[in-house]
């Protein structure tokens, strides 16, 4: 039997690397917010994690996310971190299991998670792939092959994200 519907395009994929302990990754969750509201499922936006070293509570934030991606709540928990990177830096690991509660999450299965180590490899994986392809700091956008470094200013990368999706779509149409 043959299907003669239109096939439909896989939306494009922007990676976003990411440290959660990071105050400029903070300050691009406003430009992640305008892109998804822009383009809604049109656009797949996918978190990869790039903990920088001198940000101590960064690796465990990751395992976090991962944790909180399994129970359902990926990107509304990383939100969360960020908004809070001055408490992190502060409050460190137990400020994790505090947010994964606020946000109705199961914090005990946090807790056991950062214990168990059970996200690491996927931390691992994203920090060793960042590197491979030249990522040096946080946030660092990728789209299209095209790598976008926002860690030393924000000026323009929005707007040079939107000229690409925009190409990706209309040429999948």
């Amino acid at each position: 039997m043959s299907d003669s519907s239109p096939v439909r395009a896989a939306a494009p994929v922007l990676d976003v690397w990411c440290d959660l302990q990071c105050p400029d990754c903070r300050s691009a969750l406003d430009d992640l917010r305008v892109l998804r509201a822009r383009y809604g499922d049109r656009l797949e936006l996918r978190l990869r994690h790039f903990p920088l070293e001198k940000n101590k509570h960064a690796f465990a934030a990751a395992q976090a996310a991962e944790e909180a991606a399994e129970q359902g709540q990926g990107w509304p928990y990383v939100e969360a971190v960020l908004a809070r990177v001055a408490d992190l830096d502060r409050e460190g690991e137990p400020l994790l299991v505090e947010v994964a509660r606020e946000l109705g999450l199961d914090a005990e299965e946090f807790d056991t998670a950062l214990i168990d180590g059970r996200h690491i490899l996927i931390v691992d994986a994203d920090q060793a792939e960042g590197k491979a392809i030249g990522v040096s700091g946080t946030p660092t956008y990728v789209i299209d092959g095209e790598r976008l470094d926002g860690g030393k200013s924000q000026e323009g990368l929005r707007e040079r994200i939107e000229e690409i999706v925009d190409r990706l779509l209309a040429e999948g149409a």
